[in-house]
């Protein structure tokens, strides 16, 4: 199988009689003449327009391809970046930000953990009534209390800003809140209202006065009743607040179950009964609590945190927990009520993550005006539509009972509710395993108009409130209407000024490449007679991929007589005369270099180069042969020293045009500091004898490398005396190494067992020394070493010193442990020389050692081997108690 042609379809062949330079140049040379065919072929005239080529081609003159990408494609930079990164790197698009319509609620920035904060925030601002209530305060009194006139203008932009979300940082600073821990939403909840309610009790607007009372607080009382005599204890009849009722979720599956729960009665009996004023005594009772009075907008905590006593941790509960979109809540209150108790779902708070100290919240809240629910995650604001979750789900509304529900397992999805035929009350159940906090709205039809939509709750017409805007969706104090709406002015302007920017680029950048692609369309010469002009490639380059291009500069490709360089063929392109106008009447610059403006001085100097190089690497192919055979033994009419590494590595470099930086110095590598021939017995200074053409050759390659160096090539003729100096102390060196070798075989001789790490014999009743291992392990290697660096190896450290480091200063005692003998067919032998750091030796070596090492034999450790001596070690330590301090081997 023939193998396929993968070669450009789109690619000429070259002619069969196109010569390469080298050819034309020798042409050029012979004939002493340049023709037009000669230019045709140096210039690569010749080379086809190309067409479709991936990359551009340097060896092409007339290849424009790869300059600019496809229609449809892109660079990472440049012309041709991106039109979106383009546009990313004018700055940041504030359209982008821009508030999508009036009636689409807007978000609030998270500075770090602040998402439970902008949850509650939105659930406050979506409440219409609280929303102006805040409004409705006299512009004095917000001046004192820094935190109330924080939120009404943090209201005030949420309210009427043009911006999409509205930066929370003044409220957070203003309530000292840390960016970086999250707290819990009912606990911030709970601290925020108090404090809105003790700054707005300065108000003398009524509606503001009391409007966090009126709408968020209730009464509870914790009645405990006897059992025996049926009296209520007088703590039973003091009512307490709240802004939200805390419900149990664990095994608990609705709304409904939570509130059975929270309401009903404990049996207080046995360790636990209640001592009761009336009975005097201790008797059994009941506790419950009963809800005096609800809000119009009744909060439910949800204890989805619960506290695990073994581990001392708290946990999230993530079951399934079912909640209605209507809640009567008439038959909770402990005193029937005249007023109908409906409730609307109006917010939903949910968490998200499994852990109870970190997570995310965000807030599903309704819109009282439309009817529609909005997501509220920080920044990002989202319709829901007509329920709280997202329709993925289908629903059944159903009648309601007293509350129950069919709940499901499914997370944030629609359910249908049970149904009782008494209430008549169709609602739809909802279910959701990261609820958090549930938020009901009381149904109030008086303040209800036939679409359902509330009435503003400040009577504005009756002077309520002074200098107020009405605005599309409400009222606005007219101090905060100027406040946002120069904000809103400043805003759009500077949206209005990036739209400018951003049109007056895309525009230039559009006509930019419409021009590049125009040029180079029109770049391509058609004939050889046509006109044409020569363009740096380099700066063709720059300007078809930048935007603001530099202006045009063609002196890369001239040579010093003001020409265009053949050799420079590779770095410019040939361009028609339509496309040089253009781009020289915009970017000017130059020189101009048309179709004659080629320089045949060079051309003919380049031609003599040539046939130089030419003479020059046939010269050099046959003094290879003569290095060769001189290498070889072959030749023995030398005459001249050089070094024998030197021209072994000569002659392994490649044939080139002229000589080079490595053909310096043939000579430097025998020569010695005196400017003499070096000993050929010192390192590197091998030399070998070549003949006198080979020598000549050598130093006129290195004279034409070096010119200026005037000490020129040390020469060294076949009678050349080495240096005395050098021969003298080589030889000294020499002789120290012989005799240093001498001593160490000696050494090795007489002390052969301490040298090769044998075991020695130890006899009983003979003076032994001790010996620090490291030290002798250290002369060993010392004694061993042989070869060419012998001479250089560290010699040991005198052993004075290190014998007394095996002595205490104070008491002069041993202190290593002596070493333990172990018995081996009759004779002893140290147990574990390898390990030990004392090393027994004869009396014999120890003597040689003082002599040559620089120890004192007085001062020697000294062990005696003496058979059942019972000698204690701490008394005696340089006597080893042989069967004490010995084992049997096996």
């Amino acid at each position: 199988m023939s193998r396929p042609n993968t070669r450009n379809k789109n690619k000429r062949q070259r002619p069969t009689d196109a010569l390469d330079s080298s050819q034309i140049l020798r042409k050029i040379h012979e004939a002493n003449v340049v023709t037009d065919d000669d230019i045709i072929q140096l210039f690569m005239i010749w080379k086809p327009i190309c067409q479709g080529c991936r990359v551009n081609t340097r060896d092409n003159p007339n290849c424009f391809c790869g300059l600019v990408p496809p229609v449809s494609g892109s660079r990472k930079s440049g012309l041709w970046q991106k039109t979106s990164e383009i546009i990313q790197a004018l700055g940041p698009d504030l359209s982008l930000d821009r508030r999508a319509s009036d009636s689409t609620p807007a978000g609030l920035t998270n500075l770090g953990a602040t998402c439970y904060a902008n949850s509650i925030l939105q659930c406050l601002y979506m409440n219409t009534a609280f929303r102006q209530g805040v409004f409705s305060v006299e512009v004095d009194v917000p001046k004192q209390y820094p935190v109330l006139d924080q939120i009404a203008r943090l209201f005030a932009q949420l309210h009427a800003s043009k911006m999409s979300f509205v930066d929370s940082d003044a409220f957070v600073k203003t309530l000292e809140l840390d960016n970086g821990v999250q707290q819990d939403t009912h606990e911030f909840l709970t601290l925020l209202l108090s404090l809105l309610e003790r700054c707005l009790r300065h108000s003398g607007v009524c509606k503001a006065k009391t409007i966090v009372q009126d709408l968020f607080r209730g009464s509870v009382s914790h009645v405990t009743t006897c059992s025996k005599c049926g009296r209520e204890s007088e703590a039973s009849s003091k009512v307490e607040d709240f802004y939200a009722l805390e419900l149990n979720v664990k095994g608990l599956k609705n709304l409904d179950a939570s509130l059975n729960d929270y309401l009903s009665l404990e049996q207080l009996n046995g360790d636990n009964q209640y001592f009761c004023g009336s009975c005097d005594a201790r008797v059994d009772a009941t506790r419950c609590i009963k809800l005096r009075t609800l809000p119009p907008v009744i909060t439910f905590q949800l204890k989805r945190c619960i506290f695990l006593p073994k581990t001392t941790a708290k946990k999230k509960i993530t079951s399934s927990f079912s909640f209605p979109q209507v809640l009567d809540m008439g038959s909770r209150l402990a005193e029937s009520s005249q007023n109908e108790l409906t409730y609307n779902l109006s917010a939903v708070l949910i968490h998200k993550g499994s852990a109870v100290n970190s997570g995310h919240y965000v807030a599903h809240i309704k819109d009282e005006k439309t009817g529609l629910w909005w997501e509220f995650d920080d920044e990002h604001v989202s319709e829901l539509g007509k329920r709280p979750f997202s329709d993925g789900s289908s629903s059944t509304p159903q009648p309601e009972s007293n509350g129950t529900a069919s709940s499901g397992s499914t997370t944030d999805v629609i359910q249908p509710g049970s149904s009782d035929c008494r209430s008549a009350i169709k609602s739809e159940v909802f279910s959701s395993s990261d609820a958090y906090m549930l938020m009901y709205s009381l149904r109030c039809g008086k303040q209800e108009n036939q679409e359902g939509h509330r009435e503003n709750p400040i009577n504005i017409t009756k002077g309520e409130v002074d200098s107020v805007q009405q605005l599309e969706g409400g009222y606005l104090p007219l101090h905060l209407y100027e406040w946002v709406n120069n904000m809103n002015v400043l805003f759009l302007e500077s949206c209005k000024q990036f739209d400018s920017i951003k049109e007056r680029e895309l525009n230039a950048l559009t006509e930019r490449r419409q021009e590049v692609r125009t040029i180079l369309s029109e770049a391509a010469v058609q004939s050889l007679e046509e006109q044409y002009f020569w363009i740096s490639t380099d700066w063709l380059r720059l300007w078809a991929d930048t935007i603001l291009p530099p202006a045009l500069d063609n002196t890369p490709l001239l040579c010093s007589h003001g020409k265009v360089l053949a050799s420079k063929v590779n770095c410019m392109k040939r361009v028609s005369e339509l496309a040089w106008t253009k781009l020289e009447s915009k970017f000017n610059g130059g020189p101009k270099l048309g179709k004659g403006d080629y320089c045949t001085e060079c051309l003919m100097d380049g031609a003599r180069m040539v046939v130089s190089s030419d003479s020059y690497r046939d010269r050099r192919t046959f003094m290879k042969s003569i290095a060769s055979d001189v290498l070889s033994g072959k030749c023995e009419d030398g005459m001249y020293y050089i070094s024998k590494v030197w021209l072994q590595q000569w002659l392994k470099r490649k044939n080139l045009d002229a000589p080079g930086e490595a053909d310096v110095g043939p000579t430097n590598a025998i020569m010695c500091n005196h400017g003499a021939l070096l000993p050929e017995q010192a390192p590197g200074a091998k030399r070998i004898l070549v003949p006198e053409n080979l020598w000549s050759f050598l130093v006129e390659d290195a004279l034409k490398v070096m010119p200026e160096d005037t000490s020129g090539c040390p020469c060294f003729p076949v009678d050349s005396s080495q240096c005395c100096n050098c021969t003298e102390e080589l030889s000294e060196v020499a002789c120290l190494e012989d005799s240093l070798r001498t001593l160490k075989v000696k050494q090795r001789q007489n002390h052969e067992k301490l040298a090769t790490g044998k075991g020695i014999p130890l006899t009983p009743q003979s003076q032994y020394f001790l010996l620090p291992s490291p030290w002798l392990v250290q002369w060993r290697s010392y004694i061993n070493m042989t070869g060419k660096n012998s001479s250089s190896a560290p010699e040991p450290e005198l052993l004075a010193g290190v014998i007394n480091s095996l002595k205490c200063k104070k008491h002069t005692q041993l202190l290593e442990r002596l070493p333990e003998l172990v018995c081996r067919r009759g004779s002893f032998f140290q147990k574990n020389p390898s390990t030990d750091k004392l090393t027994i030796i004869p009396e014999h070596d120890w003597k040689y050692f003082c002599e040559e090492w620089g120890g004192i034999m007085e001062n020697g450790v000294s062990a005696l081997i003496e058979v059942g001596n019972n000698t204690d070690q701490s008394s005696s330590p340089d006597v080893i108690d042989l069967e004490k301090h010995s084992s049997p081997d096996d």
